[in-house]
Parts: structure tokens; C-alpha cells; sequence
């Protein structure tokens, strides 16, 4: 006997043992469970665990049109919406070449610069006027490009700020990478069933066959997809987590890398030819006093705001006011907010259980940075939750009970007067192709047209995509380029909808201080001032 257990002990393990093996019927001719069983099924989990990941990513990379494709099949009017949303962001591809460019040949932005051209009334601006920037990009010869991938003007309406630029080699990569290979980042799960466990591979799309079959864990209600490569010994019920694998590397040439230089041709403006700086002056005698008024349709380019002063003047909706302390509490008095998305929403409850002096965190034992969250003011009857997405996300350790779509979690909503619905989804996407995240906005757009047919008085509010700091590696995950086309994507299927919008593309690009992820507290303050004015106007 190779277990040395009490005289009634062993009776109970017996017990648990039969019951054990009973769960464990499906492992083949279950017979005598010994030492040697014990030490073979460790030896078996060490060896699954170790050595799943190089089976799995193998392939997974030749799928990327099935992975665009799978969920519940599209009516003709989704796929005429899809069409229209893919034509809109699509971007042109270079010129033909029978011998590929040389880094020499590649857009450059030391020996590039830009124009400021002059106004109607030569070098005097005022505030609302339009500012054109003529941009003459050059490659690192100092040869002009005559073809760039980017419009040769800017047009920008005042205040602004400088812009920097992208070249179309680098953006080639990137579109490759996104339709070819979305398993670049890849996710696991673990499952477990007593003292036995193992770690398979995830994604929302999986090659399968007979020797790795799947565990399939589809929504049922929004027939989103997500897959697991069924474990060796457990059975797909046994899964408890789900958290992000890791990236894979190597993704590109050496050649190509040398797009992606930070200091070089990442993230480096383009400077002015003569002077960047201008005097902006008041708005002209007659127009509207207010710098806030300025209507877009007045405009010929449609910039959602402008920072002035520091404070961020959006040109629709209600007038952004500055709220102190006292002024947030009172607003949010009698507020229910229900925050659901990535971690750049979870920056705002975080923000707001700072700012807000009563509200306070309630501890739900939740995972640092995961979630779900909750805060309460019981004095001013305030509820802030936060809850993030459903998969893919590339958080650190997600329970698979806490794995909610936000479509489905709108539907379990009363909704009313008193509630609002605060919606951000976009950064864990980028690696994705853009049929999937349409695919994803469209069941939330659902769900959210069928919150407000319920519930009219609900107030909808999505916070867009922003900038982030990128260096080489994170620029063919996460590159500022995936994230516009999604935030082009995200407005445009929920334009015409009784949502409002804090652009966060446009409070980060016109701001002075660094792109990231995370914006710091500044642009954070300024857009939950326009936050609070839509529950507040």
C-alpha cells in the first residue's frame, strides 16, 4: 500500500475514490488505481501542459477567412451593412513594383515637413477658422513620395495640434498580419477536476480534427464564437478560467521590422518647413460669443471638438461644463452606471471612485484589473459597476463564470431614467479581422435598440478608441492603425442611433501630452466632464 492513511480516513478516501473514477468514466478501461496510475496521469498532465501550445498554433493562422466567417449566419442587409463599413476603411494599396522598395525608399519623417498655408486674411486665425497644412512626404533619400498611403493635406479646424504619420509599407504589413494571422495572440484555459488539471489552447477559431477535437463554448444567444481545444482527460464542462496566452513572434521579416522603428519612422512627426507656431484670435465681431457654439455642419471637415483653454469644447451635443466634486455628486445622485468593456472604461470607474468623495469601493474579492467592480455612495444613492467583455479579452485571469457578452448582459437590464450605460470595445479586437468586430457591434447595437424600446429613458454613452504609445512590438498588435479602423467602424454603426459619443480618438489626437493606452488624468478629466454633461446637460 503505498498511501499511509488513518484507519478511517482510508474508508473516506476509498469513497471519493470510487466517486472519482466514477466522473472519470470516460478515460479508457478504468480499472485498478494504484502508485503507478497516480504518477502515469501526473506524468500525462505535465506532458499535455508543455507541449500543446506548438500543436495547436501551427495551423490556426491558414483559417482567418473561416474565423471572419463563423457566428450565426448574416441577413442580406447585415452583409450590405458589412460591405459598406469595409469599403469605407479600406485602404489603398501601393503602386505595383517588380522589385519591392529598399527602408531607403520608405516614407521618412526627419527629410519630410508640412506647410502652414495661409488664411484669407494671410497669417491672422481666429477661433473656428479653418487651417489648411500642405505635407510633402519624402523618403529617407529626401526623394519626394508619390505615393504615401495618407492624404497629401491636412485640414483642421482651430485650436489643433501637430499630427504625425504612417507610411504605406508599414501599412501593408499590418493589413497582412490582421487578415493572415489572428492568432497572434492567443489564449488558454484551464480545466480541473480535482487534483487533476490541464491547459489547452483558445481562440475563436480553432483547425479541429479527429486528434484534437474541440470544446465548443458559442453563445447561445448571440451565436458568438469561442473555442477550446478539448483537454486529453477532462471534459469541456471542467474549464474555471480563461486568460491571454501570450504573443507569438517573429511575425515579420527583418527587412519589414525596420518599418517599425521607434524614434525612426514610428511615432515621429513630421516637422514644419518655417514657422509652427500661429496666433489664434478671438472669434470675428458677430459670431457667437460662446467658443463652444461652433456648429460642425458650418465646417467643411466634421472634427468632433476642440481642446480651448485646457477644456475640451465638442461642437455637438450639450456644453461641456467643468465638475468639481460636489457638482459629480449631485449629478450622479440617484444613478445607477453600468460600465461594460475594456480596461479603458475601467480607467473611468476608477477615476470616478476617486473623484466622487463618497463613493466607495465594494470589495466583491475580484481579480486586480479584471473585475467585475462596484462602488456605492449610500448617502447620495449611487451604484457604479463595471464589468468587462466577453472573448476575446486579454486580460490576465478572467473566471469563466464572469465571461459575459455586453449584448447579453443589456438584455438583462430594466433600464429607466435613473440608469446609464457606459460602453467601450475595441482594443482587444485589433488583432482580429474587421468582419469580427463588426459581428460584435451589431449584436450590442441589437441589444441596445431593444434596451431603449423597453425603456426609453436610458442613457446610452460610448467611449471610442484613442491613440496609444507604440513601440515595434506593440505596433503589430495593437498599432493606432488597427484602432482607427475600428473606431471609424464603431461611429459609423451607431450614427443615427440615441447614443452619445465621447470621442476619445479626437481628445487624444488634439492633446499635447504622449499617446497611451490608458490616457493620463488630464484627457481622463475632460472626458468625464463630457461624460457627466450627457447625464447632466
Amino acid at each position: 500500500m503505498c498511501l499511509n492513511l488513518p484507519k478511517y480516513g482510508l474508508v473516506f478516501f476509498l469513497l471519493a475514490l470510487f466517486g472519482f473514477i466514477f466522473l472519470l468514466r470516460n478515460i479508457n478501461h478504468v480499472e485498478t488505481w494504484n502508485c503507478q496510475t497516480f504518477s502515469t496521469l501526473y506524468q500525462l498532465q505535465n506532458k499535455i501542459h508543455s507541449s500543446f501550445v506548438s500543436v495547436s498554433l501551427s495551423a490556426l493562422h491558414h483559417n482567418s477567412t473561416f474565423c471572419a466567417r463563423l457566428g450565426q449566419k448574416a441577413s442580406p442587409e447585415d452583409e450590405l451593412e458589412e460591405r459598406f463599413l469595409l469599403d469605407s476603411i479600406t485602404w489603398p494599396s501601393p503602386p505595383p513594383a517588380t522589385v519591392p522598395p529598399s527602408i531607403r525608399q520608405t516614407s521618412d519623417p526627419v527629410h519630410s515637413f508640412f506647410n502652414i498655408l495661409p488664411s484669407r486674411e494671410g497669417r491672422h486665425w481666429h477661433v473656428g477658422d479653418q487651417l489648411d497644412v500642405l505635407v510633402q512626404i519624402r523618403d529617407f533619400k529626401g526623394h519626394p513620395k508619390h505615393y504615401v498611403g495618407i492624404s497629401s493635406s491636412l485640414d483642421c479646424t482651430l485650436p489643433s495640434s501637430e499630427r504625425a504619420c504612417r507610411g504605406c509599407e508599414a501599412v501593408a504589413v499590418l493589413q497582412r498580419l490582421r487578415e493572415e494571422r489572428p492568432d497572434r495572440v492567443f489564449f488558454k484555459s484551464l480545466f480541473r477536476l480535482g487534483f487533476l488539471s490541464e491547459t489547452t489552447v483558445c481562440n475563436m477559431c480553432l483547425p479541429s480534427d479527429e486528434q484534437q477535437p474541440l470544446c465548443n463554448y458559442t453563445d447561445l444567444y448571440t451565436g458568438e464564437p469561442w473555442y477550446c481545444y478539448k483537454p486529453k482527460i477532462l471534459s469541456c464542462d471542467t474549464r474555471i478560467n480563461h486568460f491571454k496566452g501570450g504573443y507569438l513572434k517573429h511575425l515579420i521579416t527583418n527587412k519589414e521590422a525596420l518599418l517599425f522603428q521607434s524614434g525612426v519612422n514610428l511615432k515621429v512627426p513630421v516637422r514644419a518647413s518655417g514657422s509652427d507656431r500661429i496666433n489664434v484670435l478671438p472669434q470675428k465681431d458677430g459670431a457667437d460669443e460662446e467658443a463652444g457654439s461652433l456648429k460642425p455642419e458650418q465646417l467643411p471637415l466634421s472634427p468632433s471638438g476642440y481642446y480651448y483653454q485646457g477644456s475640451w469644447r465638442p461642437l455637438n451635443g450639450p456644453t461641456t461644463r467643468q465638475f468639481n466634486q460636489l457638482a459629480a455628486t449631485q449629478c450622479l445622485k440617484n444613478k445607477v452606471i453600468n460600465m461594460y468593456g475594456d480596461s479603458t472604461v475601467r480607467q473611468w470607474f476608477e477615476y470616478l471612485i476617486t473623484f466622487v468623495p463618497e463613493l466607495k469601493e465594494f470589495n466583491l474579492s475580484s481579480p486586480k484589473n479584471v473585475g467585475p467592480f462596484m462602488a456605492v455612495d449610500t448617502t447620495h444613492n449611487i451604484l457604479v459597476r463595471y464589468r468587462c467583455h466577453g472573448p476575446p479579452i486579454r486580460f490576465s485571469t478572467v473566471m469563466s463564470s464572469e465571461l459575459r457578452y455586453i449584448s447579453n448582459e443589456l438584455d438583462g437590464l430594466s433600464g429607466g431614467p435613473n440608469t446609464v450605460v457606459v460602453l467601450s470595445i475595441w482594443a482587444h479586437f485589433s488583432t482580429f479581422p474587421v468582419e469580427v468586430y463588426i459581428r460584435r457591434l451589431r449584436h450590442i447595437r441589437r441589444a441596445v435598440v431593444r434596451l431603449m424600446n423597453r425603456a426609453p429613458g436610458t442613457l446610452v454613452v460610448i467611449r471610442s478608441a484613442n491613440l496609444q504609445l507604440l513601440d515595434q512590438e506593440v505596433s503589430l498588435y495593437n498599432s493606432d492603425w488597427f484602432s482607427q479602423q475600428l473606431d471609424v467602424t464603431l461611429k459609423a454603426m451607431f450614427k443615427g442611433l440615441n447614443v452619445l459619443m465621447v470621442d476619445a480618438w479626437q481628445m487624444t489626437a488634439a492633446h499635447h501630452l504622449p499617446h497611451a493606452l490608458h490616457p493620463p488624468p488630464a484627457i481622463v478629466k475632460n472626458m468625464i466632464d463630457v461624460f457627466l454633461s450627457y447625464v447632466c446637460p
